[in-house]
């Protein structure tokens, strides 16, 4: 089965599944270890759109962080079965989806494609992605702007940094998940965390001059 196929499936799995933490990861679980196509439907389903967001805030190209959308999906299909439930399923596929971001900009960056050094750089992309519905057409402007800014900012900050930020101020992880995920020690992940937000602010202070 294809990554295409394999992300296809959970944007098409019905409305009326809802996978519950706790008991309904581990019933769904069992049903994936049977290789139940439905049960990989709903983890699909369930969890694509913050793995799409995490991606994109770490990788800051709408392409790529589909690509790895449906690589990442690939690789929980094919390692579920390794999966030892230290931790709670989400978890899990953030520790997956952080390796694959952190691997794919050592990719990117070996191939010139960094980080953009200027605000004007911004993809058009990412802005039409940024925007959302405010009620007049300025408004929007102003907003995809703003998101724009935000989103070039975090592309500023190195990986580690970046995905803290993003795992913490964008998902809302809390600290112990976030642990989980990167498998550093509290003090360092705090530490780290406060010199990425004051990193932003100086970023963004400095597009306000």
């Amino acid at each position: 089965m294809s990554s295409s196929e394999l992300l296809d499936m959970g944007q098409e799995a019905t409305v009326t599944a809802r996978v519950p933490d706790g008991e309904g990861d581990r019933l769904l679980l069992a049903r994936l270890r049977r290789g139940e196509p439905e049960a990989f439907e709903v983890l699909v389903r369930e969890h694509q759109d913050r793995v799409y967001d995490f991606c994109l805030r770490m990788l800051a190209d709408r392409e790529e962080a589909n690509d790895l959308v449906q690589e990442i999906f690939v690789s929980v299909h094919q390692n579920v079965g390794k999966f030892r439930e230290d931790a709670k399923l989400s978890t899990w596929i953030f520790r997956i989806s952080k390796n694959q971001c952190i691997n794919r900009l050592k990719y990117l960056k070996r191939r010139g494609r960094g980080r953009s050094d200027e605000y004007g750089e911004v993809g058009e992309d990412v802005l039409l992605g940024a925007m959302g519905a405010p009620q007049t057409p300025d408004a929007a402007l102003d907003s995809a702007r703003e998101r724009a800014r935000v989103q070039w900012a975090i592309g500023q900050l190195e990986p580690d940094a970046r995905m803290l930020v993003a795992l913490r101020d964008i998902e809302g992880l809390s600290y112990e998940e976030i642990i989980e995920i990167t498998e550093l020690a509290e003090g360092t992940v705090k530490s780290r965390l406060h010199r990425a937000r004051e990193k932003l602010a100086d970023l963004l202070g400095r597009l306000e001059e």
